[in-house]
């Protein structure tokens, strides 16, 4: 197997380790009850204005998140499902990973302050949670991750047998 064959490969195969992640995460919240219907979301927004929100992201999670909770849960549940779908199955792998990047950054901003006294280094000590799959999700949105062990080329056929 030639080295292009095999970074491909394992980069489709991390493609869709981090698609099963977003499938656990996402399945719970669309098909639970608690999180978009039981104030999980607002739970979770809560926690993160008095424990981890950057300063600048304060105002958003305050005065649009949270007033917006209801729909804003079932954007972040259902979100979540369409890109673990997306990445697991290998179709709109580019789309869903700029979404996914656009989420995770959110979270990071909106989670993981490690606070006005930290030394540099705590911001990517305490962004580990959201910055790895950031950097992930960056890598399925550039590289080519959906050439191999996706459903593509099997529409494709389907496709041209019509």
């Amino acid at each position: 197997m030639s080295n292009t064959n095999r970074n491909t490969r394992t980069l489709a195969l991390l493609r869709i380790a981090v698609g099963v992640l977003f499938l656990i995460f996402g399945e719970y919240k669309v098909f639970g009850t608690q999180f978009a219907l039981g104030g999980g979301f607002q739970f979770w927004i809560n926690r993160f204005i008095q424990h981890g929100a950057y300063p600048f992201m304060l105002g958003v999670l305050k005065n649009f998140v949270l007033p917006n909770g209801g729909v804003i849960a079932f954007l972040v549940a259902y979100g979540e499902l369409c890109i673990g779908i997306a990445l697991t199955a290998g179709l709109l792998v580019r789309t869903a990973s700029v979404f996914g990047l656009i989420f995770m950054l959110s979270l990071l901003f909106a989670a993981d302050y490690p606070g006005p006294n930290a030394a540099f280094w705590q911001y990517f000590g305490a962004s580990l949670d959201h910055s790895v799959l950031a950097l992930c999700l960056a890598a399925f949105a550039i590289g080519d991750s959906d050439e191999v062990l996706s459903v593509r080329p099997y529409l494709k056929r389907f496709r041209r047998k019509k």
